[in-house]
């Protein structure tokens, strides 16, 4: 008995459609769980460009730098396979072979653009269930969420705060806030004003109990100190913002070029192979 082996056909361009979703969509999804995956690595081994932490604000630039450089691998690495998947799962058509090329990478911009869009639900969903921890475990010595950008100044906040014997009937919860919303003033051009120091300071020795020397060394500490960790959020969100932009554009020059590839190896049916050793893949 004979056995007739099939043979793809490639269809006509009025016979297909310009976009195929299937191939495109199961791209993004392996390319988002592939960098979801490579972030959570990341994270794990501290290897993250923000943190909330206070201890992070102390990071060298060399580790900021090295942390955006990562986000541009994560990108090489997860919509390079994404494109490649879109290209290689789409359906052949018949055509010139720019034609063809430009309907491949057209497919890796599509799987590249979904995956980000994926990847931005995922670190919202992730942000807002941290918010909704800190403000479930936050208590009244905790940050106040009525305050933007008070978690940066969190523990100077706790530092400025820390009191032996603590006056009762005290708003600390308002105090802080208060005092959150004067210390981010220092990172402007004119910084705290006389006033608001003046006040600060009382401010602090009413809530403390402390003499009103000491809450003035206090103030002037937290101030220098809020100022600095200011600087370094600003620049980390720089270096941030920069390196996902970044990330981003070598992203979807990879899709492209990734996709043109899995269409040539879908075209010529390379088979990819299945066997590895210590050197390498092993062809048949």
């Amino acid at each position: 008995m004979t056995i007739a082996e099939t043979v793809p056909v490639a269809v006509k361009d009025e016979q297909l459609r310009y976009v195929q979703w299937g191939p495109a969509i199961a791209g993004a999804l392996a390319a988002a769980a592939i960098a979801f995956v490579m972030h959570s690595f990341a994270a794990a081994i501290g290897l993250a460009v923000s943190s909330t932490a206070p201890t992070w604000r102390d990071a060298s630039v060399a580790l900021q730098l090295l942390s955006g450089l990562y986000l541009v691998l994560v990108a090489i690495i997860a919509v390079g396979i994404g494109g490649y998947i879109a290209g290689r799962l789409r359906a052949p058509m018949a055509g010139s072979v720019d034609e063809i090329e430009f309907r491949d990478g057209i497919h890796g911009l599509l799987a590249w653009a979904i995956s980000l869009i994926l990847m931005a639900l995922l670190a919202s969903a992730a942000a807002q269930s941290f918010t909704r921890l800190g403000a479930a475990l936050g208590g009244p010595m905790g940050a106040s969420q009525s305050v933007a950008g008070e978690n940066l100044i969190a523990f100077d906040l706790d530092r400025l705060f820390r009191a032996e014997r603590r006056p009762q009937n005290t708003d600390l919860t308002y105090a802080r806030s208060e005092a959150a919303r004067i210390l981010l003033t220092s990172a402007g051009h004119n910084g705290v004003s006389a006033d608001d120091r003046a006040y600060l300071a009382q401010l602090t020795a009413s809530v403390t109990g402390i003499a009103a020397p000491d809450a003035q060394r206090r103030v002037d500490t937290a101030i220098a100190q809020a100022r600095d960790d200011i600087r370094r959020a600003r620049r980390a969100a720089v270096i941030l913002a920069f390196m996902a932009g970044a990330a981003s554009l070598v992203g979807a020059a990879v899709g492209w070029f990734a996709a043109c590839a899995g269409g040539h190896h879908r075209d010529t049916k390379f088979a990819a192979p299945l066997t590895w050793g210590w050197l390498g893949p092993r062809f048949p």
